[in-house]
């Protein structure tokens, strides 16, 4: 009997899933991504997905891998030999999903002209994915694998996602530059599981260079008067808020007393009696709109810190803290932030995954939004879910 259905091919993503089938020899027929069948069984064409037996369906990442190793061997070494290995694994596989696939994102899209050239955007990225690369050496420098000193599906994978910066941005030059991460690399992807894919895969020379927007023509002088000199432009705000000026009482003020004070004793009654003011600032309630597909509790809170650092160019205009509530395979993410300004977007829209999350405005008159934010920024009373009472497991801070 077949064993399902497989959707995705040379997609980043998908090289390891795709790998584990051919590996382990699995009865399960191989489709790219949008396929008929693909799109009759899921809302959205991401990949990996899988289709199994009796209809089982299945997206993610991390679920896919682990479904399609389990399937080969519950008890396979590559999952980890222990629970601290098995949480290390689950550590690596988290941090490449959540952390060092946005910046491959960014350089992926900019360099294959998916959106318009940002000369700091892809700056940037390329900065954070060397970040991430040298944070993976410091453990290379004296182990072979990232976790134990035996293969797992943490190597394969991380080293799957640095795919495309082999075809686009890691030249010659970068790879003689980092003999310790290449050591590693190329260790990985001899293995029979990315062999298939790697063995005939070509890494460029030479960075690619972005596609620069094309100058427009200029038309030649003519014999005219000079033109009366222009008024001088107002300089540009370097973010939306800053156009709206300083508030009243600094901002970094609350993020102080909220830091040394007692939350429910002190620093929410300062928020509350000295420093909100509705005609400067705004309150939202923001949900994350996927919970059902968040797993264990750590790497949902690992989720809400990759949000919170993509939200740093916005840290001078809000503050807020967003929880993890619920046990592992059934949690979800919810958080309470004070913006500059009435609209939510101008502080959020700098992450690129804000759409991840829904917005709803609160409001201070109503007392069921005070306590809300209360609760939301003090941790310490359980959240209530449709009725129901889920305790806090973990949280961030943004300040």
């Amino acid at each position: 009997m077949s064993q399902g259905t497989l959707f995705g091919s040379t997609e980043t993503r998908s090289i390891l899933p795709v790998g584990l089938v051919k590996a382990f020899k699995l009865d399960i027929a191989l489709e790219k991504r949008e396929a008929p069948a693909q799109k009759a069984a899921f809302p959205n064409t991401k990949v990996p997905a899988f289709i199994g037996p009796k209809g089982f369906k299945l997206q993610e990442s991390i679920a896919v891998l682990f479904y399609l190793i389990s399937l080969h061997d519950a008890e396979s070494p590559l999952l980890g030999t222990d629970v601290e290995s098995k949480a290390q694994v689950l550590k690596y596989l988290s941090w490449a999903t959540a952390e060092l696939m946005t910046p491959v994102t960014v350089v992926i899209k900019i360099l294959l002209n998916r959106v318009p050239f940002n000369k700091k955007a892809l700056d940037t990225a390329n900065a954070e994915v060397d970040q991430h690369v040298a944070q993976l050496e410091k453990r290379l420098l004296t182990h072979t694998f990232l976790v134990g000193e035996r293969l797992t599906v943490a190597d394969l994978f991380v080293a799957s996602c640095f795919y495309r910066c082999f075809a686009l941005t890691f030249g010659k030059k970068w790879r003689a530059e980092h003999p310790v991460f290449m050591r590693w690399f190329n260790t990985v992807i001899k293995t029979e599981y990315l062999s298939y894919f790697f063995d005939t895969f070509e890494f460029v020379d030479e960075p690619v260079k972005p596609q620069l927007p094309s100058k427009k023509e200029t038309k030649p002088k003519q014999e005219e008067p000079a033109p009366a000199p222009a008024p001088a432009q107002p300089k540009k705000a370097k973010h939306p808020l800053e156009e709206l000026g300083k508030p009243t009482i600094p901002l970094d003020e609350l993020k102080r007393n909220y830091s040394n004070m007692e939350t429910r004793e002190g620093a929410l009654p300062y928020f509350w009696n000295t420093f909100y003011n509705d005609k400067e600032w705004s309150l939202w309630r923001v949900d994350y709109k996927y919970n059902d597909e968040l797993t264990l509790t750590f790497m949902s809170n690992n989720l809400v810190g990759g949000f919170f650092n993509r939200l740093s160019a916005s840290t001078k205009y809000m503050f807020g803290c967003a929880v993890v509530y619920g046990e592992n395979n059934n949690n979800g993410i919810v958080g309470a932030f004070l913006v500059r300004g009435q609209d939510y977007k101008p502080a959020f829209e700098v992450a690129p995954d804000f759409e991840s999350y829904s917005f709803t405005k609160l409001d201070a008159s109503k007392p069921e939004d005070r306590e809300f934010v209360d609760n939301m920024w003090a941790w310490d009373k359980p959240v209530i879910v449709n009725g129901e009472s889920k305790e806090i497991a973990d949280g961030k801070v943004l300040k």
